[in-house]
């Protein structure tokens, strides 16, 4: 994978409900983080890749269960026994786009968000769901390839559904934090996580995960894509390589299916990685947007690919 010194600008605007700010997922610029030290200018995915002193180092005050089968040092992602997605502990996280600009191949990702609130009214009986199974049902009925950056809660909330997307060859599952807090202050509302809880976050969302079996992955979104260097560092324990993305949906709390469609056909070229939700009652549009951008995307020539197909350098 190569190289790129600039984020991509804003492609979505947030959708004007303040009230529901908390339950927002990603749709801020991809923003450069803080003092990192980017590499060489090139024509594909970019990468921070820094050497992490012991000073900067989080505390850990017992090692996850999940940190077991991460490479060790010096390992280079793409080993016969690596997971897609990981990548050296002594250094930060890469913070990857897209993939190469060639090929046909794009990567549909879905984020499965889950806040405290979120579960709050789920166990006060409200009537709605966060778990978008028409989505579903329509990737398993066409054979459409895709990856899901999967909240830890929403896991527990929904153990049969990861149970289903674990079970189909052609889905990928990937971490998306436990609760959806924000890793960076002013992160649209979002509740903050405690520094000193950030890997352990992370490293629990992937225990959670990986019990499903399926297409397990290292890779990682953050909420709201809000991370900075602190963030990055906090993660290199882990091995994992950080997914923003360059084609950003804006499906959630969308009132109708157009405007996704138009903001992913707009945008879309060779290598994307496309952000949507799979989380119904925030993001209602996306299963009938979904039908649409399959077939904007077949007329441009592009095929729905794995997130690790899409990033892979051969």
């Amino acid at each position: 994978m190569s190289v790129k010194t600039s984020r991509v600008p804003l492609v979505a605007t947030l959708a004007a409900v303040a009230g529901a700010l908390t339950l927002l997922a990603v749709l801020n610029p991809l923003r450069q983080p803080d003092g990192a030290d980017l590499g060489p200018q090139s024509s594909g995915a970019r990468f921070v890749e820094t050497e992490v002193g012991a000073g900067d180092r989080p505390e850990v005050s017992a090692t996850p269960s999940s940190m077991s089968p991460t490479p060790p040092a010096g390992t280079l992602p793409g080993a016969a026994d690596a997971l897609p997605g990981a990548t050296r502990t002594d250094a930060l996280p890469p913070v990857v786009d897209h993939g190469p600009r060639r090929g046909n191949k794009v990567a549909l990702t879905f984020d499965a968000d889950m806040t405290d609130a979120m579960r709050r009214q789920l166990r006060g009986g409200a009537g709605t769901s966060y778990a978008n199974l028409k989505i579903i049902d329509r990737l398993e009925r066409d054979g459409v390839p895709a990856t899901f950056f999967l909240t830890g809660m929403w896991v527990e909330q929904y153990p049969d559904v990861t149970r289903r997307l674990a079970a189909n060859p052609r889905f990928e599952l990937a971490n998306h934090t436990y609760g959806h807090h924000a890793f960076t202050a002013d992160c649209y509302g979002l509740p903050r996580i405690a520094p000193r809880k950030m890997t352990a976050d992370v490293a629990r969302t992937f225990d959670l995960v990986s019990a499903y079996g399926g297409r397990q992955t290292r890779y990682f979104r953050f909420p709201g894509l809000c991370h900075d260097r602190a963030a990055l560092t906090a993660l290199a324990p882990l091995g994992l390589t950080v997914v923003d993305g360059d084609v950003v949906s804006g499906d959630p709390f969308a009132t109708a299916w157009q405007p996704i469609v138009r903001a992913v056909l707009d945008q879309v070229r060779p290598g994307s990685v496309i952000v949507l939700h799979v989380t119904e009652a925030n993001a209602p549009m996306t299963d009938e947007a979904l039908p649409h951008i399959l077939a904007g995307l077949a007329e441009r020539g592009l095929e729905p690919a794995l997130l690790s197909e899409v990033l892979a350098t051969g």
